[in-house]
């Protein structure tokens, strides 16, 4: 069993930067791989982010792509989304999730745990 705690949301203007985080239990966390994920009022959870077990490879959603850098620290067995440039469309509830093996995907469906989430705002 794995658990996820998010923090690092809250409310601010569009172009500033928000680091969230994500604590992972257990002792296997370097073996796997983590996402982000958001999810708007009224939308489907999207990707945002994916990262491999050790940290070597990440893929992100389009609409992220250059503004958001996802990065994991294993001695730490934490997760991290540094978020930059953000926009009011970057508005949603934030979840970590992790999957039981090592290399990142991008399907909801292909992760096993999930955190309870952090709400971003961004303002206009």
């Amino acid at each position: 069993q794995v658990q996820l705690v998010e923090s690092g949301g809250g409310l601010v203007q569009a172009g500033v930067s928000l680091r969230l985080s994500c604590v992972a239990s257990g002792r296997t966390f370097s073996s796997y791989a983590m996402g982000w994920f958001r999810q708007a009022p009224g939308k489907e959870r999207e990707f945002v982010a994916t990262i491999n077990w050790i940290g070597s490879s990440t893929y992100y959603g389009d609409s992220v792509k250059g503004r958001f850098t996802i990065s994991r620290d294993n001695t730490k067995n934490t997760v991290y989304l540094q978020m930059n440039s953000l926009k009011p469309e970057d508005t949603a509830v934030y979840y970590c999730a992790s999957r039981m093996g090592p290399s990142s995907r991008v399907s909801v469906d292909d992760y096993d745990y999930w955190g309870q989430g952090t709400q971003v705002t961004v303002s206009s």
